[in-house]
């Protein structure tokens, strides 16, 4: 098995893990924002010094960077901010996996995107393979009193489509940014990316709670206890998706990763004690459909 399937494999389970712990942030009274803070407070400096301990151990000092590595970086930061926000904010909502299985519909919309957007022509069976996901993310957009409370486009859908597209577009980022990074070890390339891409996601996420949330900063200090863990198992998850970037096609990356679906029913059943609904059992086994046939078609 290829190191960077070994390592998306990886990162995929630390990273259901750190969503499993920030949704239980929410209950220690932070918002949607200090809980999404959470994730990147203490990340950026454990990012800076793993950064910084690898270019001891090479003993060739920082590679350079250019405008491109900064930009391709803080674009995604910026993606992943925004999409983490929708992704808390929807577990208010939905339940735990059905609140993941909204973000897989990621793979689809970049499916959708390239059609769209670079004219990049999609076959019959990638059309029916798009098709089936969008079945499968109607159903999972379903109430549980009906379409009559909220219809399809309710507040689950939007916040998780809009989410799924942000981290695509995290995802396109960061694997420019590791791209634009002149060295032979992918550990090297993932770990500058991932500390420049930390340390804007909390600048910015201070700058912004500091005006919009007064107070919210302090609240997640002093909960540092829960948050700093939230931030280690961030890091790390981080860490697995930049090297694999590192090493292969952003998109292989992140349908390999789609197993977190998968994750996401174990962790829903067995700690949160959620039990799917039928209805929403079909919808994410037929989104799972759809991300294993446009895989196989890549």
């Amino acid at each position: 098995m290829d190191l960077w399937v070994i390592v998306t494999l990886l990162a995929a389970g630390v990273q259901i893990l750190r969503l499993m712990l920030q949704k239980q942030l929410k209950g220690l009274g932070l918002s949607t924002g200090g809980a999404t803070f959470a994730r990147f407070l203490f990340a950026a400096p454990l990012a800076v010094a793993g950064m910084l301990g690898l270019v001891a151990w090479h003993g060739q000092g920082i590679p350079e960077v250019n405008g491109a590595f900064i930009a391709y970086a803080v674009a995604g930061g910026l993606g992943q901010i925004i999409a983490t926000f929708c992704t808390v904010a929807l577990f208010s909502e939905r339940s735990f996996a059905v609140g993941i299985a909204f973000t897989k519909t990621e793979t689809i919309q970049v499916a959708l995107f390239s059609a769209l957007v670079l004219g990049e022509s999609v076959s019959a069976p990638g059309m029916a393979a798009i098709v089936v996901g969008t079945l499968g993310v109607v159903l999972l957009s379903r109430p549980a009193t009906g379409w009559r409370a909220g219809g399809f486009f309710n507040r689950a859908t939007v916040l998780g489509l809009v989410a799924g597209a942000l981290y695509g577009l995290a995802a396109i980022g960061y694997r420019g940014a590791t791209l634009q990074i002149d060295h032979a070890d992918p550990a090297m390339r993932a770990v500058m990316a991932l500390a420049c891409a930390t340390t804007f996601q909390a600048l910015a996420m201070t700058l912004w709670l500091s005006w919009r949330e007064p107070g919210e900063v302090a609240r997640v200090a002093r909960s540092w206890r829960a948050t700093a863990l939230v931030a280690f198992m961030g890091v790390l998850g981080s860490f697995g998706w930049f090297v694999a970037f590192s090493l292969q096609n952003a998109a292989y990356v992140r349908s390999v990763g789609q197993i977190e679906l998968l994750f996401s029913i174990l962790i829903s059943v067995l700690v949160f004690r959620e039990r799917p609904r039928l209805i929403e059992v079909l919808g994410m086994a037929l989104l799972a459909a759809s991300i294993v046939a446009i895989v196989l078609m890549v």
